[in-house]
């Protein structure tokens, strides 16, 4: 049986396919070619994979859609491929879910690189949601059965709001469970980035700014009038003591 890391490649160009498939292999990856994004989610539906490379620019559709189907079923680590390289596409893949983000013209060792790091950083995650019992960290004074509390169960990596559990990427639940941990703190972005970050001189300064702006929306579709997350402007984020 192939105990290797299964990869998938979702890309269009059979020569960056085949270079990538080659690097891969060399690496001690098993990984497998898709062409369209339609065949990558076929692939991913029937076999599961430690990661995808998904290209930004498919023919039947974008890359960015692609993961935000992805992301309706799975937590599977996503490393974006595009010929665009700019700070906007860049914060939008993250924000979408995607774990790292490489722009063409790329060196095959380099992606190899980030596929490791992206997967060490999701073992220590997945080691981490294993340790340590459910906490609670009330957004006000009331108990959480009377549905004002925000619960943190870390064995589950998953974080309750009002009675709801939230929908979060990886990134998220760890912005929410630092801000959850000390409410009133105010974090800076370079502070909430060593937290939930493994290697956070990879991503931007905006990268926090957009993730706050996708758990705001989560939080709002539970509680639409309120807004436990506040900006300091010029210094960070806090979570309201008290709402």
């Amino acid at each position: 049986m192939d105990e290797r890391p299964p990869i998938l490649i979702v890309e269009d160009e059979p020569a960056i396919a085949d270079t990538l498939l080659y690097a891969l292999k060399t690496e001690g990856f098993a990984p497998e070619w898709c062409a369209t994004g339609r065949a990558g989610l076929a692939a991913l539906t029937a076999k599961s994979f430690a990661l995808v490379v998904l290209d930004v620019g498919l023919p039947d559709g974008s890359g960015f859609d692609l993961c935000k189907q992805i992301r309706a079923t799975s937590a599977v680590p996503v490393i974006f491929l595009t010929a665009r390289n700019t700070e906007l596409d860049r914060v939008l893949g993250l924000e979408l879910g995607g774990d790292d983000y490489l722009a063409k013209p790329f060196s095959p060792r380099e992606l190899t690189a980030r596929v490791k790091a992206v997967l060490r950083r999701a073992d220590r995650t997945a080691a981490a949601s294993a340790r340590g019992p459910a906490v609670c960290h009330p957004l006000d004074d009331k108990p959480p059965g009377r549905g004002a509390a925000l619960v943190v169960d870390d064995e589950r990596c998953a974080i309750r709001y009002r009675g709801t559990v939230l929908q979060l990427t990886r990134y998220e639940f760890r912005l929410l469970k630092a801000l959850a941990a000390n409410p009133g703190r105010v974090f800076s972005r370079d502070q909430l980035m060593q937290t939930a970050w493994e290697d956070p001189g990879a991503s931007l300064d905006r990268t926090v700014d957009a993730h706050i702006k996708t758990l705001r929306a989560k939080l709002r579709t539970i509680a639409p009038d309120g807004d436990p997350i506040q900006t300091h402007r010029g210094l960070g984020y806090s979570l309201r003591a008290a709402q």
